[in-house]
């Protein structure tokens, strides 16, 4: 009978990616993103293991978002008080908080609880270009989605 390998914490490489959001879609960016951040995209993964690598998106205002879901497509914060519930839509969010739609994307992707939130905090995002952020001591590979 053969042993199912577990890494040790102190095994696991974590490499830097930049990924350029512009007119990448939504979802499907949120996807990748996600599983990179868990590690899954490594023949290591384990599931209660934080094997996944850092991720800095840039460019995450012009992300595209098809049909008519700039319209329709709702956010909700609420406060805690009586009556404390705002929507808004996706274009008020762009407005507001660009990067808020990418991560609130990856964030319903992800296991909720203490790995998911360690996972999630490798996660950088800019709404603004490549040289801007402040990650480039970490000589990121460039990744390229389609």
């Amino acid at each position: 009978m053969m042993k199912t390998y577990l890494p040790k914490v102190d095994e696991i490489e974590r490499k830097w990616y930049i990924i350029d959001a512009n007119g990448l879609v939504l979802g499907r960016l949120a996807v990748q993103i996600a599983n990179m951040l868990r590690g899954k995209h490594k023949p290591i993964f384990t599931p209660h293991l934080d094997c996944g690598d850092y991720i800095v998106v840039v460019n995450a205002d012009k992300v595209v978002l098809t049909g008519r879901k700039e319209e329709l497509k709702e956010y909700q914060d609420y406060s805690g008080h009586i009556d404390g519930l705002k929507r808004y839509t996706a274009a008020t969010v762009r407005a507001k908080n660009p990067t808020r739609l990418i991560s609130d994307a990856v964030w319903g992707m992800m296991p909720k609880g203490r790995l998911g939130r360690a996972q999630f905090g490798k996660l950088k995002l800019f709404a603004g270009d490549g040289p801007e952020h402040k990650f480039v001591a970490q000589k990121a590979e460039v990744l390229v989605i389609k």
